[in-house]
C-alpha cells in the first residue's frame, strides 16, 4: 500500500542535506533516520552544494535591488493616483458626481 505524499519543510530539507554533505553517515544510515528516499537525500544534497554561493553573495545584492524596486514602484503608484484623482476632479466637473447617469 502506497503512503500518502508528504511535503517536507525547508528546515529539514537543510538538516538532512547537511547531515548528507557531513558524510558521517552512510546513505542507507540516513535513509533510515530520515525516513526519506535516498535519490531525494542526493537531490536536497546538489541542490544545497549548487545554492550555497547564493547564501553569501546574490541575496545580499538581490535584497538591495528589490528594496530599490520597491521604493521606485511606490512613487510611480503615488503618482498615478494624484493622476487619476486630478482627472476624476475633471469630469466631474464636466458631467457632474460620479455614478449619477445621464
Amino acid at each position: 500500500m502506497r503512503r500518502k505524499r508528504r511535503t517536507h519543510s525547508p528546515e529539514f530539507k537543510a538538516k538532512v542535506a547537511l547531515a548528507a554533505c557531513q558524510g558521517d553517515m552512510t546513505m542507507a544510515e540516513l535513509v533510515k533516520k530520515f525516513d526519506v528516499h535516498a535519490n531525494q537525500i542526493t537531490d536536497w544534497k546538489k541542490q544545497l552544494l549548487s545554492n550555497a554561493p547564493d547564501v553569501f553573495g546574490k541575496s545580499a545584492q538581490k535584497a538591495e535591488a528589490s528594496e530599490e524596486t520597491i521604493e521606485q514602484l511606490h512613487a510611480k503608484i503615488g503618482r498615478l493616483t494624484m493622476e487619476n484623482d486630478f482627472l476624476e476632479r475633471g469630469l466631474e466637473r464636466i458631467h457632474g458626481p460620479r455614478g449619477k447617469k445621464w
